[in-house]
């Protein structure tokens, strides 16, 4: 038997105007969806109420962990993806490269999360300038951070915090686009030495497109019980994102660096479903692939992106495998889902249950309409961790 997981990240949304109303799920024509639904349809809460709805609590949940006993933020599964180990006593952040409008920091607003998607050589020229700006360098030094930094939007930040204090109170970028800043700035511990790194920043990057450094996701290092002892099963991770890596790293699972997969629309899609079924011929028994475009797209308020994506989901991830899976093993499941759902009208994540569907070759059923709609009709998996066990049941 083989095993399946495709997590399209922020594919649940709510009805959007310029749809009628609808969702992009509900107006799209997706065969392969549809197929899948044949199966058995529910809807799954991913993220647990009173935690943070975000890909980082939603993708625990998927990978069988419940975020209640392990969750402690964001970036320490950044930073695990990214091959930064913290130690005893430290606290990661995850920082991003944004676009501000304004030269005046403290009346600024944000344009962009991710810095007008800035990546490459263009983030290595970012980087020098920090470095060799002596305002932002004390700032740094004042805070105690260290960047680990990468060639794009997504760089890592680390301070040794031996009181143990981590009240932070820091806000993600992507739920506040298009807003001031002013409300939005770091509070609770380190707000001030936080808010004059961010500041400084922007003093020195002011005349570039990416022009300040956003922290958030404070956290410290989390340990994860082996999936493979916690479940008997051989698993591959097919990611482009630093937050799935980590996870799949604390879990001491393979997550390759797929080239040309990004987390952006223009993604390789053949190229993270060729690696999935390498890995299943190869001996792994689960494939795990994320794909982060319906979310980003999601975020960029980009209705016709988030469609596009679906789309392009449709055909060239869920149809190809269909298609490939029973030359491998006739029997296999497949376990389709959204992490969690971004909404196009607000460009924010929302933690309500997720529409998911379980196919299982020997039994398919009839194709069906996969979306909120139909899924909201089905009872509740209220505790998300248990879905690899519901996929591993029979």
């Amino acid at each position: 038997m083989k095993y399946v997981i495709l997590i399209a990240d922020g594919i649940a949304d709510g009805p959007v105007p310029s749809l009628a109303g609808r969702t992009p799920l509900e107006v799209l024509h997706l065969p392969g969806f549809d197929t899948l639904a044949g199966g058995e349809l529910g809807h799954v809460r991913t993220v647990p109420e009173g935690l943070p709805a975000g890909s980082d609590t939603a993708i625990l949940s998927i990978f069988g962990y419940d975020p209640r006993a392990c969750y402690t933020g964001r970036s320490p599964l950044e930073a695990a993806g990214s091959g930064v180990t913290l130690q005893p006593g430290e606290v990661s952040f995850r920082v991003n490269l944004v676009a501000l409008e304004g030269d005046d920091f403290d009346r600024a607003r944000i344009l962009s999360h991710n810095g007008n998607n800035v990546e490459g050589e263009e983030v290595d020229a970012l980087i020098a300038a920090l470095h060799a700006d002596q305002g932002f360098q004390q700032a740094a030094k004042a805070l105690g951070i260290t960047l680990h930094t990468s060639r794009s939007f997504r760089q890592i930040g680390v301070i040794n915090s031996p009181s143990g204090a981590t009240d932070f109170a820091l806000t993600e970028p992507h739920n506040v686009l298009g807003q001031p800043i002013a409300p939005h700035l770091p509070r609770g511990t380190l707000a001030k030495e936080l808010t004059e790194y961010m500041r400084a920043s922007h003093k020195a990057l002011r005349s570039h497109p990416a022009n300040c450094l956003w922290p958030w996701g404070a956290g410290r290092a989390i340990t994860l019980e082996p999936f493979e002892k916690k479940y008997g099963k051989r698993a591959v991770v097919i990611s482009a994102v630093p937050l799935v890596w980590g996870i799949a790293a604390l879990a001491g699972l393979p997550a390759p660096r797929i080239p040309g997969a990004t987390g952006e629309l223009n993604t390789d899609y053949e190229a993270k479903v060729r690696a999935a079924l390498e890995a299943l011929s190869g001996g792994a028994d689960l494939a795990v692939l994320h794909i982060e475009a319906p979310d980003e797209c999601a975020h960029a308020g980009d209705v016709e992106g988030k469609c596009e994506a679906l789309r392009r989901i449709d055909r060239r991830v869920i149809a190809p495998l269909l298609a490939a899976l029973p030359a491998i093993d006739p029997d296999f499941r497949f376990l389709l889902l959204s992490d969690h759902y971004t909404l196009l009208t607000t460009q924010t994540h929302d933690g309500t249950p997720v529409p998911y569907c379980l196919y299982d070759s020997r039994w398919p059923g009839a194709p069906r309409k996969f979306s909120e709609e139909a899924a909201g009709f089905m009872p509740v998996l209220e505790a998300g961790h248990e879905l690899p066990a519901l996929l591993f049941s029979t």
